[in-house]
């Protein structure tokens, strides 16, 4: 059996980052391009994968219906953006606790500069949001007759 030293201080990385990851679990914060954005924000996770016909973006969005969801494409830029209503019966008061976030959400992702915005297609079902990203065609090599004189 071999003997291993022991290090006191080996641990403290993983320390610092399980302490950070308890903070911004705690209190979610993103800005965006210097914006106030609400304690209650927050950012929805995705899944991005890719298929022989494009780059597929599913995105989890629970308690959020389809009318307050939105898709743009701006500067090879898709931004998914919405928001989760909390349920206007219940008062804050009312809660022994709460951890579902409510509130804004908005997440941005750079497409490919090939990629055509209106051949993206977007599907929500049963709380996901699903977009298909066509992979772009192929910029083709061309010849081009020169003259010399």
């Amino acid at each position: 059996m071999a003997m291993i030293k022991w290090d006191p201080l080996g641990n403290i990385a993983t320390l610092q980052d399980r302490i950070n990851k308890l903070f911004d679990d705690s209190f979610p914060h993103q800005a965006h391009d210097n914006e106030e954005v609400p304690l209650c924000a927050w950012t929805p996770s995705v899944d991005i994968y890719e298929t022989d016909r494009g780059v597929i973006l599913a995105a989890d969005l629970p308690g959020v219906n389809k009318e307050d969801v939105v898709v743009e494409v701006k500067d090879n830029v898709m931004t998914i953006s919405g928001e989760r209503s909390a349920d206007p019966d219940l008062q804050a008061t009312n809660y022994y606790r709460r951890e579902r976030i409510c509130g804004k959400f908005h997440r941005s992702f750079t497409l490919h500069a090939m990629v055509l915005p209106e051949q993206i297609k977007a599907k929500f079902k049963n709380g996901v949001l699903t977009v298909e990203i066509p992979k772009p065609e192929e910029d083709k090599p061309r010849q081009i007759s020169v003259e010399i004189d």
